[in-house]
Order: C-alpha cells, then sequence, then structure tokens
C-alpha cells in the first residue's frame, strides 16, 4: 500500500506539473537537457498525456482500495480487532487523499518545472506501456463528449455595440463588482484603441545585438521586460526573449527567442492580441505607411489595458499622471496622453485628426516642435505649454472656450 500511495502521488503530482506549465516554460524546456526537451514533446500531445495519467492513477487507486477493504474486511471478522476495520477504512481514504492528491499537487506546482522533467522519462515509459488501448480510450472519450456536450451550433458574430449593450444591461439583473465591470468595458475597448495609441515609442524601448547575455542587461536592462535583438549594424529586430529567462537560465536562453510580427499602426489593440496569440508571439512591430517601426507592443502591455482600473499609457511608460484637475475648468495634460482618453475626461468631441495624442496635435497646429509658452487652438480647446523636456516631450493646460465653440 506504501508503494501504491507513492505511485499515486506522482500520478497526480505529474498531472498538476504538465498543466500547470505556462509558455514561456515550455519554450525553457524545449531548450534545456534531455529530460526538459523530452518533458516538452509530451506537451505537444496534452490531451493524450492527460489520459495516459489519469489511466494510471486511476489503475492504481483501484488496487490500493481494493487491498484496504480486504484488509478492513479481515479486521472486522475477528472480534478482538473489529473496532480497528472501521479505522483502517477511514484512515487509509485520509492518508491517500492527503499524500497521494494535495500535498503531492502542491508540491509540483510550486516547482513545476522542475518535476515536470523529473518524471519526463517515467511518464513516456507510462504512455507507450498502454498505446495499445489508445483507440479504445479516444472512443470512450468521443462517445462521453457526443452524449454529455451537445452539438452546437455556431452563431453569427456579435457587433461591438451589441456586446456594449449587453454588458449594460447585465447590470440591471445582476449586481457586477466594479473591477468585473471595468475589466469588460476594458475587454471591449481593445477593439477600438488603434495600436498606435498603446504603443511603446520607439524612445521607450532598446535593442541589443547578439550574443545577449546578463551582462547585457546589468548594463541597460530593458524598460518593455522583453529583450529585442537586431541583426548585427541593423535596426531590424528579429526576435524578441523574456528578460527573465535569461537570467533564469543564466545566459543559455539567448538563443531561444521568439519571432516578432509586424502590425499597422491603424491596427486595433484587439486584432494585435489575437496575432500575437496566433503566431505564439510576445512582442509585435507597429510599423507606420511607409514601414518605418515606430513602437512596439508586448503581451504585458495588452494585459495592463485589461485588468488597470483605468488603463494609461502615460502612467505605464513614465509613472506619471496624464490628465490632473488644477480647476474648475482646466487641466494639466501630459503631452503623450491620447486624444481618446482626453476626449472621454472633458466629455467633449474633438475634430478628426490622424494624430493619436495631444503632442501630435501641437505638431499639426504649430508646424514645428513645441516651445514653453506657446499657446493654440484647436477645436473647442485652448492650449497652453507650460514644460517642455527631450525630444519635444511637454506638459499641457487645457482649458475649454467659454461658448463651447473652437477656433
Amino acid at each position: 500500500m506504501v508503494i501504491l500511495i507513492i505511485l499515486s502521488g506522482l500520478f497526480s503530482a505529474s498531472e498538476a506539473a504538465y498543466f500547470y506549465l505556462q509558455r514561456h516554460d515550455l519554450k525553457i524546456l524545449a531548450h534545456g537537457n534531455a529530460t526538459q526537451r523530452t518533458a516538452a514533446r509530451l506537451m505537444d500531445q496534452p490531451d493524450y498525456l492527460l489520459s495516459a495519467v489519469l489511466f494510471w492513477n486511476l489503475l492504481v487507486n483501484m488496487i490500493y482500495f481494493s487491498i484496504s477493504a480486504r484488509v478492513g474486511l479481515q479486521l472486522q471478522q475477528n472480534p478482538e480487532t473489529q473496532h480497528l476495520g472501521v479505522l483502517f477504512g477511514v484512515a487509509s481514504v485520509l492518508v491517500i487523499i492527503l499524500l497521494s492528491e494535495m500535498l503531492p499537487k502542491s508540491f509540483a506546482v510550486l516547482r513545476s518545472r522542475w518535476f515536470a522533467s523529473l518524471v519526463s522519462f517515467p511518464l513516456l515509459l507510462a504512455i507507450k506501456l498502454i498505446q495499445p488501448l489508445v483507440p479504445l480510450l479516444r472512443f470512450f472519450h468521443l462517445l462521453t463528449m457526443r452524449l454529455i456536450v451537445p452539438r452546437l451550433t455556431t452563431e453569427s458574430d456579435l457587433d461591438i455595440s451589441d456586446l456594449s449593450r449587453a454588458v449594460e444591461l447585465s447590470t440591471l439583473d445582476a449586481k457586477l463588482d466594479p473591477h468585473e465591470y471595468r475589466m469588460l468595458r476594458n475587454i471591449l475597448e481593445l477593439s477600438q484603441v488603434r495600436a498606435d495609441e498603446w504603443m511603446r515609442p520607439r524612445r521607450q524601448f532598446v535593442t541589443y545585438q547578439a550574443p545577449v547575455t546578463t551582462k547585457s542587461l546589468q548594463e541597460e536592462f530593458p524598460p518593455s521586460g522583453y529583450v529585442l535583438v537586431t541583426q548585427h549594424n541593423s535596426t531590424e529586430i528579429l526576435y524578441s526573449i523574456d528578460a527573465q529567462d535569461i537570467i533564469a537560465m543564466d545566459n543559455s536562453a539567448s538563443h531561444m527567442g521568439t519571432p516578432v510580427i509586424s502590425v499597422p499602426w491603424c491596427a486595433t489593440v484587439a486584432d494585435v492580441h489575437q496575432r500575437l496569440t496566433n503566431h505564439s508571439s510576445d512582442v509585435a512591430i507597429v510599423v507606420n505607411e511607409f514601414g518605418d517601426m515606430i513602437g512596439i507592443i508586448t503581451t504585458e502591455d495588452i494585459a495592463d489595458a485589461l485588468f488597470v482600473v483605468a488603463p494609461s499609457r502615460t502612467q505605464r511608460l513614465r509613472n506619471e499622471t496624464a490628465i490632473l484637475d488644477l480647476d474648475e475648468g482646466l487641466w494639466q495634460v501630459n503631452g503623450l496622453a491620447t486624444l481618446r482618453r482626453l476626449e472621454k475626461h472633458l466629455q467633449v468631441s474633438f475634430p478628426h485628426t490622424r494624430s493619436a495624442t495631444l503632442l501630435g496635435v501641437l505638431h499639426e497646429v504649430l508646424q514645428r516642435m513645441p516651445k514653453q509658452g506657446d499657446r493654440c487652438n484647436w477645436g473647442p480647446l485652448q492650449l497652453e505649454v507650460t514644460a517642455v523636456a527631450k525630444r519635444g516631450d511637454c506638459t499641457v493646460e487645457v482649458s475649454l472656450f467659454s461658448d463651447g465653440g473652437g477656433a
């Protein structure tokens, strides 16, 4: 029974470890030693792996409980040990729950990558032993899916306006948590925000030439969290590497980069997220109509747009408040603040423009880089530049025309 408990704990922990692995964990395992590469290959067919683990775990538990039941019955048949039979049965159940389920799975989740590589060869052997049973297991799986899960028909796509209306109506019948409601709104807004409104501008990230080492990161750690590797004597980004992977693997991760994708400046953030998912990539290069790189968007940037209560690119990149209320009808606005966010905050309508930020509007109106003290009008806004930093970054005082008009 002790051996069976160990085997049951092994299979339970394997299930937890393998299916807790994240995409970057699998990437690291795929470039590791023989046991790590084997663990990564096992996850190429997760349903096959899960079927094998559950089969052996179920078989081991059935044998364990059969032995436990027989020992319990023998104890009950003896008058002197009759009271021990019930205690033995209860204890055997508690032992296997604690030692074969709770503790192994908790440990495996904490050390998922290490444990997955440790048991990769035993699991590979276990899978090969049940290969003759695989067609039968798949038949029962298909039969179960047909009986329990009905065949669902595909519905037509919903427009964003329909989804927004559904979110609004959901608050009438049920009380949504404010954070849940805000996240739903953020998800819908991903289909309206352009890539150039949410990207990291060119000066907000750094590139490296291969090979990249931890020494390179010590000299200049990437603000985006990703090492963007270029060709020799070129600015074209070939692939990206999570900086934490290089630190964790002590330079051995410098050859395991993920290719980047290119998206146009006018693509929505929702489209960028879909393309990153389809290509299993972490970084998208934003290009203008001339094909020049103007910024990047990472998966973390998109996550920030989803889970932050009031997502702001200025707050994310510079840790500064984008819009600050100074007085009634007077605001201090960072030049990188997006027009979409400013329009929503001021609750006014802006003229049509290709610019995504207030700084871009100043470029259009002034036809030059803004200087401290510049004043101009645009739409319903009166703009006054109060401070100018390097490369034209500025702080602007914004007010509305008293009659609501514009110039």
